[in-house]
Formats: structure tokens, C-alpha cells, sequence
């Protein structure tokens, strides 16, 4: 009889053991995923980061009256090279998607602009590059929200506080980003 108790016991306490390790791994996995996806993120920033003077070569002749469209890219993009922890990144990436769309929106002025076929193919893969950026932004909050759900339920919240693990931010847009872009057009060319 003593044998079949010890035994139940040790089977209680292996199985508490292994749901522990099932709830920590599932942690590591969640942060792992939060993580992976930044570094898709950061991957898309870059890509259009190196767009840009590409951009900027093309349109210069064309937009001489709009120095500061121009100049909100240009800062925008010296933003970005200068970030180095997430949260810089995302602000400097805020701070380019609002200078395009500004840009964007003021190229339309521009009859001979939107007919070179080098700023339309350029505009072209940056817009790719905004909804590819949009898509991934949307799994990191996805995978973000996941695991502060995991950390804050009950029993995976004394594993979390076991790991030291704190929520994370999601991306959100800034209250600037919600409002209309201003779209003022240069002098008469």
C-alpha cells in the first residue's frame, strides 16, 4: 500500500514538473515569437529606408517648391539611422509613413512626376513596403497580445514572475498619425 502512495505522489509531482515546463517553454516560444517578429519588421524598415534616396534622387527636379516635404523624408530617415532600441525604431518609422503620405499626397501635383516611370516604380514598391510593414505590425501586436494575456493569467502569471518577464508594448499609432494629412502646394511652377 505504501508503494501505491509513493508512487501516486511521485506521479502528482512529475506531472506538476512537466505543466511548469509546458507554461515556461510556451512563455520562451511567445517572447521568442514577439521578437522574431520586430526583427520581420526591422527587416521591411530597412528595405525602405534604402528606397528612399532612391526616391529622393528622382523627384528632386521635380519638386523644387516642396523643400519641406522633402526635408520631413530626409529627417525622418536620419531618424531611423540614428534609432536603436525598438521603441526608436517604431517613432522614426511613425514619423516615415506620415512623411510619405505626405509626399505622396503632394506629388499628385506634379503631371510630369507621376509620369516618370522611375518615381511610379519607386512608389510602387515603397507602397508595397507600407502594407508588407501594415501586415507585419499587425502579427506583432497579434503575437504581443498573446503573451501579455499569458502573463497576466492565472497559473502561467507565478511562472512569469518566476522569469522575471514583463508585458511588452504594442505598435500603436500616435494621435498625429490619425489626423488628415495637410497637403499645401508650392508656388506656380
Amino acid at each position: 500500500m505504501d508503494t501505491i502512495v509513493l508512487l501516486m505522489f511521485m506521479f502528482a509531482i512529475f506531472g506538476v514538473v512537466g505543466y511548469v515546463v509546458m507554461i515556461y517553454n510556451g512563455l520562451i516560444a511567445l517572447k521568442n515569437d514577439i521578437d522574431k517578429a520586430w526583427a520581420n519588421i526591422d527587416v521591411m524598415l530597412k528595405q525602405r529606408h534604402d528606397e528612399l534616396p532612391k526616391l529622393l534622387d528622382v523627384v528632386k527636379g521635380y519638386m523644387n517648391y516642396e523643400r519641406d516635404t522633402l526635408l520631413k523624408i530626409t529627417q525622418a530617415r536620419s531618424m531611423y539611422q540614428q534609432a536603436v532600441t525598438m521603441d526608436q525604431k517604431a517613432q522614426a518609422d511613425q514619423s516615415m509613413t506620415t512623411a510619405l503620405r505626405g509626399f505622396f499626397a503632394v506629388a499628385e501635383n506634379y503631371p510630369d512626376l507621376k509620369a516618370n516611370n522611375n518615381f511610379l516604380q519607386l512608389q510602387k514598391r515603397i507602397t508595397e513596403l507600407e502594407n508588407q510593414i501594415a501586415d507585419r505590425r499587425e502579427f506583432y501586436n497579434d503575437s504581443v497580445n498573446t503573451f501579455n494575456i499569458r502573463i497576466q493569467q492565472m497559473p502561467d502569471t507565478f511562472v512569469a514572475s518566476f522569469m522575471n518577464v514583463q508585458p511588452r508594448s504594442m505598435f500603436k499609432v500616435e494621435e498625429a498619425d490619425k489626423t488628415d494629412v495637410p497637403m499645401t502646394f508650392g508656388a506656380a511652377r
